[in-house]
C-alpha cells in the first residue's frame, strides 16, 4: 500500500496514522489492527481538509515559468489545510501537535516525519529536473592538495565575506566561498567563481546540502513496506548533495564525493541537509513568484516603450 504517496490518504475522512516506533502508516480502518498485531501505541495523525475558497477569488497563480503546460498558466488546484495530533491507542486519546507537553523524544520524531520531503515534493523536482544529472568528468580523478585543511561540521563562513549561508565547498583545496549574486540582490558574491577562475579547480560542494538522504530513507519507511524492501536489496544511498563543476557548467554527480569530503575531515553520512539545493530553490522560486509583476491584474497601466523599459532580466544562477 503507497499510503502516504497518494493524497487520499491524507485527505481522507479518516486521515492518515502513522506507527510512531516503525513509521508506517495506515488508514483509519486498520490503525487497530495494526495496534492489535505490534502493541504500539502511539501514532501521528495526519489529516488534510480542503480550505473554503471564495467564489470570487482570482485563479491560483502558476508553478512554472510557461504557458499553456501542465503547472503553468490556468493551474487552479485546490488547496488543503493539514492538522497534526498524537493519538494514543487503544482508547484514542488524542494529544495536539505541537505541544509542550509532549515528551522531547516524541515531538522530535514528529518534527523529523512532518518536515521529511515528500513523494509530491520529490516528483515536482524530478519534473523540474528533467534531465538526469551526470558524472563529471573531473570526479574520478580529482586532485586534492593536502594543505591540512580540516572542515568543521558546522559554522561555516565565506573566506573572503561575511557570508554564512549559500556557501560553496571546493573540493580540490578545501576553499569554502559564497556563491554567484541572483538577480534580486540575493545569494552570495561571486567568490566560488572568482576562485575557480582563479585557480581552475574544478568541482565544488555546496555546503548544508550535503546529505547522505537518511531522509529520504525515513520518508520512503513511512510510505509503503514495499520500499524499505527495495532499500534492503539496493543498499546505500548516493546522497542528494548538490556539486557542481565549473568546467562543465553544470550541477554533476560525484560517485566518490564521500571519499573528497572525507578528505577535509567532512564525514559523509553525519551531516544533515540544512539549506535547499540549486534545483529546488530554483522550483520555489518559480512556485512562488509574484504573478502580478508580469500580469498586472487590476491595475491601471499607461503604455510605454523605449530603451529601459523592454526585455528580460536575467534571474541569475549559481
Amino acid at each position: 500500500m503507497d499510503l502516504l504517496r497518494s493524497n487520499l490518504s491524507r485527505r481522507s475522512e479518516g486521515g492518515l496514522f502513522v506507527d510512531m516506533t516503525t513509521f508506517l502508516a495506515f488508514g483509519k480502518d486498520y490503525v487497530g489492527w495494526n495496534y492489535e498485531k505490534t502493541g504500539n501505541p502511539v501514532y501521528l495523525h495526519i489529516k488534510q481538509t480542503r480550505k473554503v475558497v471564495p467564489e470570487d477569488r482570482p485563479l491560483k497563480k502558476p508553478t512554472l515559468l510557461a504557458i499553456g503546460v501542465e503547472g503553468g498558466f490556468d493551474n487552479n488546484e485546490p488547496e488543503y489545510e493539514e492538522v497534526h495530533n498524537i493519538v494514543i491507542l487503544p482508547d484514542y486519546v488524542t494529544l495536539p501537535f505541537p505541544s509542550v507537553e509532549l515528551p522531547e523524544k516524541v515531538r522530535l520524531a514528529v518534527d523529523a516525519i512532518i518536515m521529511a520531503e515528500g513523494a509530491e515534493r520529490k516528483e515536482q523536482l524530478a519534473a523540474w529536473t528533467a534531465e538526469k544529472k551526470q558524472v563529471s568528468a573531473y570526479a574520478m580523478n580529482l586532485p586534492q592538495i593536502d594543505n591540512g585543511v580540516v572542515i568543521p561540521p558546522s559554522g561555516w563562513k565565506c573566506a573572503k565575506c561575511d557570508k554564512k549561508d549559500n556557501l560553496w565547498l571546493n573540493l580540490t583545496d578545501g576553499m569554502i566561498l559564497c556563491g554567484r549574486k541572483n538577480w534580486d540582490g540575493t545569494g552570495g558574491n561571486n567568490h566560488a567563481i572568482e576562485h575557480y577562475k582563479e585557480t581552475s579547480y574544478p568541482l565544488a560542494v555546496k555546503l548544508g546540502t550535503i546529505t547522505a538522504d537518511l531522509e529520504a530513507a525515513d520518508v520512503w519507511r513511512i510510505y509503503c513496506l514495499h520500499e524499505i524492501l527495495l532499500e534492503l536489496t539496493m543498499g546505500t544511498h548516493c546522497g542528494s548533495s548538490d556539486v557542481f563543476s565549473y568546467p562543465e557548467d553544470d550541477s554533476v554527480m560525484d560517485p566518490l564525493l564521500a571519499q573528497h569530503l572525507a578528505f577535509f575531515g567532512i564525514d559523509f553520512s553525519a551531516l544533515q541537509k540544512t539549506e535547499m539545493t540549486t534545483a529546488e530553490r530554483e522550483l520555489d522560486q518559480n512556485t512562488n513568484y509574484d504573478w502580478n509583476r508580469i500580469q498586472e491584474s487590476g491595475q491601471d497601466v499607461e503604455p510605454i516603450f523605449g530603451p529601459g523599459y523592454t526585455g528580460l532580466v536575467n534571474l541569475g544562477n549559481r
